[in-house]
């Protein structure tokens, strides 16, 4: 996808630059947590980044969903994230909020998730959300702050609460 709005960036100001990361196995580690993060779309990390999009750097972002770690989203030179520059609240980061959303797109929290496997009738939540997945109606890419997929997630959850 072009970026028609690329222009060249700046660090925000007073912005520490750090050193770079390191990698393991080809993953770049989180250099707040040092555990492997995952490679993530631009998109993402411009959709979800509460902030002026002129502080991001050129080159790859990663997603770090180590619980207890404040960094979310973190650059190949060390520029971080945390969920305070952000538009949405992340269920990695709090995997256990029953306030947290756990499908973005149709707006399902780990709560409701919670009672509705706690009342062993089955999953509505998860049968809607992979009818809303197959219609073409999530925009998990932009939504979701993993920029994937939430079903798995979703049912993840509906699983470990039944």
């Amino acid at each position: 996808m072009d970026d028609c709005c690329a222009v060249p960036t700046t660090p925000a100001k007073g912005e520490a630059d750090r050193l770079p990361i390191l990698e393991q196995g080809g993953r770049s580690l989180c250099p707040t947590c040092g555990r492997a993060g995952r490679k993530i779309e631009r998109l993402t990390v411009k959709s979800l980044l509460a902030r002026p999009l002129d502080v991001l750097r050129p080159g790859d972002y990663f997603f770090c969903e180590t619980a207890d770690c404040p960094t979310v989203y973190y650059h190949a030179e060390g520029q971080c994230f945390s969920e305070a520059d952000l538009r949405e609240r992340v269920y990695q980061k709090h995997p256990q909020d029953d306030t947290i959303l756990v499908c973005y797109c149709f707006q399902h929290t780990l709560g409701a998730i919670r009672r509705e496997a706690l009342g062993g009738g089955g999953s509505r939540i998860v049968e809607a959300v992979t009818a809303g997945v197959q219609a073409g109606q999530c925009a998990c890419e932009v939504r979701n702050p993993q920029g994937r997929c939430c079903l798995g997630n979703v049912r993840a959850a509906a699983r470990r609460d039944a």
